[in-house]
């Protein structure tokens, strides 16, 4: 989330083997008891097993199941923890608090599926198998209340679909059924975190939801599913819920917010799609964007259903990246969400209503869907030397990137041999799960054991050397959660400076980055890139954190603004791979209630990946290489 944003020359603003099962007639009635003479089954596939044994048991498709669990949770139970819902298990059954459709007695998902099931809440929260049967349980029921009888067909269920999403919004619960069969065509299969490996078979076609090879599509719904003049795939639900953009209350000098008109669907200046989490809840998140006198962005993702607000047209400029280069060039998506609690709040129907969205922007603007296009809140770079130190940190490193461009059909695979010159960064996320600190109030309490998407980049190919250091930021890199000096994200890619074993360097902040790669079980995949590299007779060149115009390209009544090299380099020799080209840009906003202007100058700047950050050179300083 963003508290501030930086605006030069404008306004300052603050702020899963499938069991082919015959079901029996579902009822209420019947006793969720142990099935005697039940065979045993290996402890990797036992939950696969619960799940075909609790469809037989109240008449649900095993597939349907297995597809609204994977929706729900992926198939996780996070060893018992609650969701920030109160969402427990495979089925995030949800708890008292939580409003949910009444079905059978009790208050929430959690004691309906006790009342239906005759087995103790403690024990549906605690027992993933039980959980499950919860959860079919509660399926039966809603298909019951909607009217339907049981049947083997998926796509008999649409409206039992609804209910059980919870969600209060219609277009909400229709795209959550839509979601559930997108889920059915493709088939998903994963070992889950516990160990359990689940796979449900891919529906090739589906009643209700049209085949699809896009990862990324899924039914059309009726224009109701949106409201307001949002800008979103017909894919999810979404509203407007706009920011103001008015005169604050009691300026002398016409300050205004929050955010600024703009014209960016004709000057084709968006380049960038970034991915905040608002360190909040979803209530906070749109109290805060209807502040006059705080930032903004465009969009806002829930948690529990990827429901979507908008807020601010994509023509305009909004207030969210800390960087006013970055801000005038990029989309800001906000997801309910806070970095240090992943299984509270980055759920799988936020992923995906997200990757959807992600997707239409891109193809809206030609955004290409990589790294260097598509930014976590953490990738952008601090504009000047001073600003280096404040920038944010979110998604952080818990953000499952893999899997985000795998719903957006761009999965990041080798695409070269061993000895190529680049590699992108790609931990096994579930086994990759490096220490941090600082998740609770103490920067050097240890946070719980957790995937990560991340790799930690050492000075020497040793795990005891220290971490590389961000000399922008003036101190010793740390396992702080927070700390971004030493990280390198999926996704990203470095132009390779040595391999050593099961050890790759790579070129980073201008210096020489380790990081673990072994054969066995790499944490990187070769790949290819354009590089650049210092244009020789350069010792060194700079790097800038935002691309603007030569004085020259200013018009006489805009202020030229300066350009100030960050305090970070690229030596000699050192290779960096290569992002967006374009010449340097500057938006001028400055007049209440007219759209700003956009200058261009003649002077070319590159985008590269130079650390966890993205950064800027000069196409004059530099010599591109081939990828």
């Amino acid at each position: 989330m963003h508290l501030s944003a930086t605006r030069t020359g404008g306004v300052a603003a603050a702020a899963a083997l499938l069991l082919s099962l015959t079901p029996l007639a579902a009822s209420a009635d019947i006793p969720d008891v142990p099935v005697p003479g039940a065979r045993a089954v290996p402890a990797a596939d036992s939950l696969q097993q619960a799940f075909g044994v609790a469809a037989d048991r109240y008449g649900v498709p095993a597939d349907l199941l297995l597809a609204v669990s994977y929706l729900q949770s992926r198939w996780d139970a996070h060893d018992g923890s609650p969701s920030v819902g109160g969402g427990y298990g495979p089925m995030h059954l949800t708890d008292a608090r939580t409003p949910w459709p009444r079905l059978a007695d009790g208050e929430g998902m959690l004691a309906q599926a006790a009342s239906l099931t005759r087995r103790p809440v403690a024990e549906l929260r605690a027992d993933p198998a039980a959980n499950v049967r919860g959860g079919a349980a509660l399926l039966a029921a809603a298909q019951r209340r909607a009217g339907h009888a049981p049947s083997a067909d998926p796509a008999r269920w649409r409206d039992a679909l609804a209910l059980f999403s919870g969600a209060q919004e219609p277009a909400a619960a229709r795209a959550y059924a839509d979601e559930v069969f997108a889920v059915l065509r493709e088939g998903p299969h994963r070992t889950n975190d516990a160990g359990q490996r689940i796979a449900l078979p891919a529906h090739r076609s589906t009643a209700g939801a049209p085949e699809s090879t896009d990862r990324s599509a899924a039914p059309a719904r009726d224009a109701a599913a949106s409201t307001g003049p949002v800008e979103c795939p017909p894919t999810v639900s979404c509203e407007w819920i706009p920011a103001p953009y008015k005169r604050l209350d009691g300026s002398s000098d016409g300050d205004f917010g929050n955010h600024d008109l703009a014209d960016r669907d004709r000057d084709g200046s968006i380049d960038y799609i970034v991915v905040h989490d608002t360190e909040g809840s979803w209530k906070t998140a749109l109290r805060l964007v209807q502040k006059p006198d705080y930032v903004s962005w465009q969009y806002t993702l829930r948690s529990s259903d990827g429901h979507i607000a908008q807020h601010v047209p994509l023509k305009d400029v909004a207030w969210h990246a800390g960087n006013w280069y970055t801000n005038a060039t990029s989309v800001g998506l906000e997801h309910e969400g806070v970095l240090t609690a992943p299984d509270a709040w980055y759920t799988e129907a936020m992923y995906r209503a997200s990757a959807r969205l992600t997707r239409y922007l891109a193809e809206r603007y030609d955004i290409p869907l990589d790294r260097l296009h598509v930014l976590g809140h953490d990738n952008v770079p601090g504009a000047t030397p001073e600003s280096v130190r404040g920038m944010h940190t979110d998604p952080g490193p818990y953000w499952d990137w893999a899997h985000y461009f795998e719903l957006l059909g761009k999965p990041f695979v080798p695409t070269a041999g061993p000895d190529s010159a680049v590699v992108t960064v790609r931990p096994e996320y579930q086994a990759h799960r490096p220490p941090y600190t600082g998740c609770g109030k103490k920067s050097t309490e240890p946070c719980p054991e957790h995937a990560s998407g991340a790799v930690r980049l050492h000075t020497a190919p040793d795990a005891k050397a220290p971490p590389v250091k961000d000399i922008g930021r003036g101190t010793d890199s740390t396992v702080q959660v927070n700390d971004t000096g030493a990280r390198a994200s999926t996704g990203q890619s470095f132009a390779v400076a040595e391999r050593r074993g099961d050890w790759t360097a790579i070129w980073y902040l201008g210096q020489k980055a380790w990081f673990t790669n072994p054969a066995a079980r790499p944490t990187a995949v070769n790949t290819t890139a354009p590089l650049l590299t210092p244009r020789a007779g350069l010792a060194s060149i700079p790097v800038y954190g935002r691309a603007y115009p030569e004085a020259s390209a200013y018009p006489a009544d805009v202020p030229a603004q300066p350009v100030v090299p960050l305090t970070y380099r690229i030596p000699a020799g050192q290779r960096y791979v290569v992002g967006e080209r374009a010449p340097g840009t500057y938006f001028h906003a400055k007049e209440y209630g007219k759209p700003g202007r956009v200058i261009r100058g003649t002077e070319v700047y590159y985008e590269i990946q130079y650390g966890h950050r993205i950064g800027y050179v000069k196409e004059s300083d530099v010599t591109v290489l081939g990828g």
